[in-house]
């Protein structure tokens, strides 16, 4: 069978599902990407796009977003049209909807099925505009929202099928498109995350490796910015280094900005938050760690004593079902996305996103008496092995929608016992 996968940041929430049916010599799998880098799992061909267009920086905020994607969109459908000038014909197309590209794939291939990836349809209320008031919305917010999801809109009659990762974010799209759609998380293999107690974290500055031994703290978002409470952890920070005077905080994550505006600062948000904080804060014990390998994540994640997980309400992160699956001990915003996954007292410790007090004094209980919390990780870990495992709960999902779109004769099939 000839598949298609569409994401310009390959794999992004394909990571598993591509690898998987790549370890199955019956599939042919293309990979239409912005990014150039090597395939995301042995036998997969990967095929790169640019944009045709790109919105000049004095065009008109209401319709900027849709012209990137517009340019995005056109940029696939060539890179598509050459691939079927080249022979190629996919029996399936697999892809995220958010930049446009699976706009004209069906003028490249009128009758093959599009499985679209539904990641969240921007609100005007009940998300992250106007969340926190240290970053009051725009006058123009409640419009320029509704303008970003004439994409989805787009969208919408291009798709066969559409699958969002969690109730919360499917919640967030109007009843046709849940309609239309079917909610599965992508699913982490929860069979390769676990705890490591042997786990060891060198650092540059430090004259022995971290250990489960040390006083360890971690943060971890793509990218530190407010919509990840970067600013509220830091917040936090001098009075749990105060309280803890043998603590390390460990923070993953780069200087860039993922979600909502740039801070416009010198340095980022990161550089705001030092300038902000000054000589409140030991400094000798932060460890701006960046973006690290994933597997240097799993095991600073394996020596936290406290990993703490911040977000406003929007998509929920990998990392933290991945933090769940290590059974790390989590202090988490009470937020919609992550109650959906977590309860408090239960698998994890609830606290206000906006209160950087109450998340210091949460942290520091939890690193004051580990052996009084110790019940939450392994229960978070059931809990991720039970709702998102990859394998055993997500993996049986997504490939019966896979093969109610498909005829017989290539239902894909899953291994017996």
């Amino acid at each position: 069978m000839n598949l298609l996968f569409v994401h310009q940041n390959m794999p992004g929430q394909y990571r598993e599902l591509v690898a998987w049916l790549a370890a199955r010599d019956r599939h042919r799998i293309v990979f239409l990407t912005q990014r150039a880098a090597p395939p995301p799992a042995p036998g997969v061909t990967v095929r790169t796009y640019r944009p045709h267009h790109s919105p000049a920086p004095e065009a008109y905020a209401l319709s900027r977003p849709f012209e990137a994607a517009m340019g995005t969109a056109y940029g696939a459908f060539l890179a598509a049209r050459a691939l079927k000038e080249e022979g190629f014909s996919p029996d399936l197309i697999l892809g995220h909807t958010g930049w446009g590209e699976l706009t004209f794939l069906k003028d490249v291939w009128p009758a093959v099925p599009i499985l679209g990836y539904w990641e969240y349809y921007y609100l005007a209320q009940g998300g992250p505009i106007g969340f926190d008031p240290e970053f009051p919305a725009a006058e123009a917010a409640p419009l320029t929202t509704r303008a970003r999801n004439a994409l989805n809109h787009l969208c919408l009659p291009v798709l066969d099928l559409g699958q969002c990762p969690t109730d919360w974010q499917m919640a967030t799209f109007p009843k046709p498109f849940r309609q239309a759609s079917y909610i599965c998380h992508d699913g982490i293999r929860t069979d390769r995350l676990g705890p490591n107690p042997s786990a060891a974290v060198p650092l540059a500055r430090l004259a022995r490796p971290l250990t489960r031994a040390d006083e360890v703290f971690t943060y971890m978002a793509r990218n530190m910015e407010p919509a990840r409470g970067f600013h509220i952890f830091m917040r936090a920070l001098p009075a749990i280094l105060e309280a803890r005077p043998a603590a390390r905080a460990l923070l993953i994550g780069g200087s860039e900005t993922s979600y909502g505006p740039a801070s416009g600062e010198s340095g980022g948000y990161r550089g705001r938050m030092e300038r902000e904080l000054g000589e409140r804060v030991d400094w000798s014990r932060v460890h701006f760690l960046g973006r690290v390998p994933y597997a240097d994540f799993q095991r600073i994640l394996s020596i936290s004593r406290c990993h703490v997980y911040l977000t406003v309400p929007f998509v929920l992160s990998w990392s933290l079902i991945e933090a769940m699956a290590m059974e790390a001990t989590i202090v988490a915003s009470d937020t919609a996305p992550v109650r959906e996954v977590l309860r408090h007292g239960k698998t994890a410790i609830l606290t206000d996103f906006l209160d950087p007090a109450a998340l210091a004094a949460r942290v520091v209980e939890v690193l004051a008496r580990p052996a009084d919390f110790a019940h939450l990780g392994p229960a978070a870990r059931r809990t991720a092995v039970a709702r998102y495992d990859f394998l055993t709960r997500t993996l049986p999902v997504h490939i019966e929608k896979i093969n109610g779109l498909l005829p017989r004769k290539l239902a894909i099939r899953l291994p017996s016992g």
